[in-house]
């Protein structure tokens, strides 16, 4: 495994060059031994916020900064992004390490956070080249992705000091009203009302099965794999929307993203991880081995399902409403529409199933 493609780095997209003899000069307030002037790179991507790379002669560092133009700073909250991997660090090693916060807009025009780069392999939606895994250590490394995720949800938030990190019980109640006043507000003349599904999910709101740290986008894509022994997690990342909640309205969240190889087209063109790949637990295998994990028996799975394909339709919706209104003219979002019509039909029919 020796020739597995690290996670890598490329040149600075025009437009979103980066202050650097301003971070440099702040960042040697920050860290006073701090040498020489770093080597600056840029990660693919950056629909939501921009990360560099800055690579100085004896540290390798990544930040993290909102994109220009930036309003909601709920939305882009560095602060908080910061603020809640530094405290989870005591508690769940697998967070990188915080180097430091920057509230003072002046000095780059935002707010950005400084952390340790750890160096690793992203599994997209290709397994990056060189990366050749059989059924059995694909199996492995799903599994080793599950058990990050228990281990995240048996974290003691109180140990880490993050009891206001969310709003306390009720949250399965206010994701379900949340979001569907967000794909009211979103809706277009051509995809669906989702009011069946909408309330179904109203009518079948449970109470939360418990409190704990959640991270609200948990991805294949989102962890860092050791390059040497590429089944082991070395690394979680992409904090942003992680908050206190239910676990199972996590895992649901999660279950959204989890393509399988014999998953519709339109499903499979919603992939952004290899959880096609031969070895992959299944949707139904994937639930059941974290319940087991975590020691919980529940009989209305279906409620979770629904729950998290409604969210990534309002997602995949309020990308289209842009593109919709000429907010946006990325061809990419052109079809989104035709996603929001197919998670409509899919919620029905899960549904359907769980009567």
């Amino acid at each position: 495994m020796s020739n597995v493609a690290i996670d890598s780095a490329g040149g600075v997209r025009s437009g979103e060059e980066l202050d650097i003899q301003a971070v440099g000069a702040w960042l040697k307030q920050q860290v006073p031994d701090l040498a020489g002037e770093p080597e600056v790179t840029q990660y693919a991507g950056g629909a939501s916020n921009w990360t560099y790379r800055l690579r100085y002669p004896d540290h390798d560092w990544i930040l993290r900064r909102p994109p220009a133009g930036t309003k909601a700073k709920s939305a882009h909250d560095m602060g908080r992004e910061y603020k809640v991997q530094k405290a989870l660090k005591s508690v769940y090693p697998t967070v990188p390490e915080m180097i430091a916060l920057c509230e003072d807009e002046s000095v780059i025009g935002a707010e950005f956070y400084v952390m340790e780069r750890i160096e690793g392999v992203i599994p997209r939606a290709r397994l990056p080249k060189g990366l050749a895994l059989n059924a059995e250590q694909t199996r492995e490394l799903c599994t080793n992705v599950i058990d990050k995720l228990v281990e995240l949800h048996q974290v003691d938030y109180r140990a880490a000091g993050l009891e206001s990190l969310g709003k306390g019980g009720g949250y399965c109640r206010r994701q379900i009203e949340g979001w569907s006043d967000r794909y009211e507000k979103a809706r277009t003349w051509n995809v669906p009302s989702f009011r069946y599904v909408r309330a179904w999910l109203q009518d079948s709101i449970p109470d939360d099965i418990a409190t704990c740290v959640i991270h609200n986008d948990w991805r294949l894509d989102n962890v860092v794999l050791d390059p040497k022994q590429p089944t082991r997690v070395i690394g979680v990342l992409d904090w942003e929307m992680a908050t206190l909640g239910d676990p199972l309205m996590d895992l649901g969240n999660a279950l959204a993203y989890w393509v399988q190889a014999d998953d519709p087209a339109l499903m499979r063109m919603t992939r952004r991880q290899p959880s096609h790949l031969p070895g992959m637990l299944t949707r139904e295998e994937l639930v059941a081995y974290y319940l087991d994990r975590m020691g919980l028996k529940i009989d209305n799975w279906a409620f979770y399902e629904v729950y998290g394909l409604f969210r990534l339709a309002v997602i995949a919706q309020q990308i289209y409403y842009r593109y919709h209104h000429k907010q946006t003219r990325n061809p990419a979002f052109k079809n989104f529409w035709i996603l929001v019509n197919y998670f409509d039909w899919r919620c029905r029919g899960i549904i359907r199933r769980s009567r």
